[in-house]
């Protein structure tokens, strides 16, 4: 008889540790799964996050922007070692600055033309005889608005008798508009060439004789306190051909305001001192007058003047740097607002400014230069 021997080995029950250790795997495993889904989320959120943040940055930004930047406080660069130099060229600079800061001599070179009086034609020229004149040498505003371009060789010294008899209103203000539109620009460049000229010598390390008194005369005409440069860089700028244009029509009717006429006054300032023109409607205790000149480019001087230097108009300088920082092109309708002290009527004439602005389209003639006469004129506008 065959003895069976039992294999146990065989036949033996698996191991119970061996089942647990099966089973703390599992339980690892789908942990670490768990965790894989987890990451993935918390990745998955973090990313769209992210692009939604590039998509919102740009809004952000210019809600910033518009809501902040003219809290901006303007600093003046201007080298230190410069101020020092200017302050030592003048023990008397004291008192010029107490001169120029109330503003009273300001006005005083005004209507004394050394050199352009010598080239200015005083007679009074008939409207058929200037419209004569323009088509003769192709001035028309059309070509001005195409080519952006304006020959100041045009330029009047007196508005013509017959502006009020000119009955077509568009007419009329075409003619208005040609007569002043030269003598504006003119104006605005030589600013221009005197702001360049002016950070020119504010950029450099060492300044001549001349240019120190070029400045300390810049720094008189603009009635600046205390030598201070940064004023004296918002202050020395232009003024929008648009809003001068809208000024001059709304001061005199397009023309044909008795103070336009017989005094050249294109803006209608006053004067409590210097030669002017009584409103007839004014009390009879009132001593002021609207300001008189002997040509109409004097006119357009002394209105730059006034807003470049008064108080009155601090915050419509302080707008203007501010757009001059945040770009090169001036906004004639966002710094109309700022002159609501011009006129009696208040935040009504800034409306009644913009109409003006928009109806006639002036905005046009913002970007539009002299003629130039010389490749050196060329380059410096």
């Amino acid at each position: 008889m065959v003895k069976k021997i039992r294999n146990d080995a065989i036949f033996k029950k698996p191991s119970t540790e061996k089942n647990k250790v099966s089973k703390k795997e599992i339980k690892i495993f789908n942990e670490n799964k768990k965790n894989e889904y987890k990451s993935f989320y918390k990745f998955s959120i973090a990313s769209v996050i992210l692009i939604f943040s590039f998509f919102l940055l740009p809004s952000i930004v210019k809600y910033f922007d518009d809501n902040f930047v003219k809290n901006k406080t303007i600093v003046n660069v201007s080298k230190k070692n410069f101020e020092l130099i200017l302050n030592k060229q003048n023990n008397k600079i004291g008192e010029l600055e107490d001169k120029s800061s109330n503003l009273e001599n300001i006005f005083n070179d005004i209507d004394v033309f050394s050199s352009d009086e010598e080239n200015t034609n005083t007679s009074r020229l008939s409207a058929s005889t200037i419209e004569q004149l323009y088509q003769d040498t192709n001035y028309n505003l059309k070509t001005v608005k195409e080519t952006k371009l304006v020959n100041i060789g045009n330029n009047l010294d007196h508005l013509p008798k017959e502006m009020k008899s000119i009955e077509n209103i568009k007419k009329r203000k075409n003619l208005f508009i040609q007569i002043v539109l030269p003598l504006i620009i003119e104006e605005n460049t030589k600013i221009k060439l005197d702001r360049k000229k002016l950070f020119v010598i504010l950029n450099k390390n060492n300044n001549t004789t001349s240019e120190i008194e070029w400045l300390r005369k810049k720094i008189k005409q603009y009635g600046v306190a205390n030598n201070d440069l940064s004023t004296l860089k918002i202050r020395m700028d232009e003024i929008p051909v648009s809003l001068a244009i809208a000024q001059a029509a709304k001061e005199t009717g397009w023309g044909t305001s008795r103070f336009a006429q017989k005094g050249n006054a294109l803006f209608g300032q006053w004067t409590w001192s210097g030669d002017g023109i009584k409103p007839a409607g004014a009390d009879s205790n009132s001593t002021h007058k609207v300001a008189s000149f002997k040509v109409l480019k004097a006119s357009v001087k002394a209105y730059q003047r006034n807003l470049n230097t008064h108080s009155s108009y601090k915050k419509f300088r302080k707008e203007r740097a501010i757009q001059r920082d945040n770009s090169e092109n001036l906004n004639s309708l966002e710094l109309v607002k700022y002159l609501d002290k011009y006129a009696e009527t208040g935040v009504e004439y800034t409306k009644i400014l913009s109409k003006i602005i928009i109806q006639n389209s002036l905005i046009e003639f913002d970007d539009v230069k002299i003629l130039p006469t010389s490749k050196k004129l060329k380059n410096l506008i």
